[in-house]
């Protein structure tokens, strides 16, 4: 389904880094009340909300223009993304990442604040300058992802992880933990018997099973650990993640924008605990995360669905800027995260 509709540009809202995108930053309060106010009326609409649940948009699907914004949601019931007809044969692609030394320095920081109790598990992520023969439509056109957005100048998503779906008044959640190359020998029996995975994925279960308590009842865990692979363009990954599921109370649509913004940080991408981490992030990262670590996702009038906006390039002053990181604990060696990091810049052409 294709939608298009001319948009009157004396609407676009300007700000930094925000040029030329016809539609208006909402803050949170709004996004709340916006939400709410759709989801009450079965109005279907797309909705971006950023890393801090600070800011955002809310656009109604009659309002959507793909000049601007394009996406592609899990099951592919909705999307306005046009097939590419173009050939990847020729695709390039070089990353230019933070050094060891750099990146050492914040794993080390971390690390005492983990020693010191002021968090068990942080979310380290950092910016890699990225260079390609390919520009951020063609990137989101050429792309085989679970989740997909593209923001017209401003940068490309290829999510494998979704954030929350909401089905018939369950609300489910698939936190995605641990990450390894599936080259190496008995990749799967690795990755599922690494202590320091096991243990990350465990804190971060019991983080968004909290989450999904505070706005639904009868949670459970449905499955755990489970394997995905992930095809990229430079090789073949596997990652962990689980499924756990919660009942909605019978007018949920009513308070739509209570339950995502409620549920803000994503756990997987934070940390726990999670305030406290959260400040540890942003003291030591060094940049703003934006929209990165965000989400996205639509609701149809009846149901939802939503993914971290994860695997992210973002377009900033003429440079091309991948977003990745990985999960730090007590277990954590710092040769090891520096590579999960460098491991997930990549794009899913193949």
């Amino acid at each position: 389904m294709i939608i298009k509709k001319s948009i009157n540009l004396s609407q676009i809202y300007t700000q930094k880094n925000f040029i030329m995108f016809p539609y208006p930053l909402l803050h949170r309060n709004e996004l709340i009340r916006q939400m709410n106010n759709l989801g009450k009326s079965n109005t279907p609409f797309l909705f971006l909300v950023d890393f801090m649940a600070q800011n955002g948009y809310i656009i109604k699907n009659q309002d959507l223009d793909d000049q601007y914004i394009r996406f592609q949601l899990s099951d592919e019931s909705f999307s306005n993304q046009e097939k590419s007809t173009k050939n990847s044969f020729n695709f390039q692609w070089n990353i230019h990442p933070v050094n060891f030394d750099e990146y050492q320095l914040k794993f080390h920081f971390v690390m005492e604040n983990i020693r010191c109790g002021n968090s068990f598990l942080l979310n380290l992520t950092q910016p890699t300058e990225v260079s390609t023969n390919l520009n951020l439509l063609e990137l989101y056109e050429l792309s085989v992802s679970k989740y997909k957005l593209w923001l017209k100048d401003l940068f490309t998503v290829f999510s494998p992880e979704t954030f929350i779906k909401i089905e018939d008044g369950i609300i489910s959640t698939f936190p995605m933990k641990g990450t390894i190359d599936a080259s190496v020998a008995n990749a799967e029996d690795a990755i599922l018997n690494d202590f320091k995975e096991q243990a990350e994925h465990a804190t971060i279960v019991d983080l968004m099973r909290n989450d999904l308590s505070m706005v639904a009842e009868k949670v459970e865990v449905k499955k755990y650990r489970y394997i995905d692979k992930i095809i990229t363009n430079q090789n073949e990954l596997f990652q962990t993640s689980s499924e756990i599921t919660g009942e909605l109370p019978e007018n949920y649509c009513c308070y739509l924008g209570n339950i995502i913004i409620s549920m803000l940080p994503a756990g997987s991408i934070s940390g726990a605990p999670k305030r406290k981490t959260l400040e540890i992030i942003r003291e030591i990262e060094g940049y703003d995360r934006g929209f990165y670590t965000g989400i996205f996702g639509q609701y149809d009038g009846k149901n939802l669905d939503s993914a971290v906006l994860i695997r992210f390039i973002e377009q900033k002053n003429g440079q091309m800027i991948f977003k990745s990181g990985g999960g730090i604990t007590s277990n954590s060696e710092v040769l090891k995260e520096y590579r999960e990091m460098l491991e997930k810049v990549y794009v899913p052409i193949y």
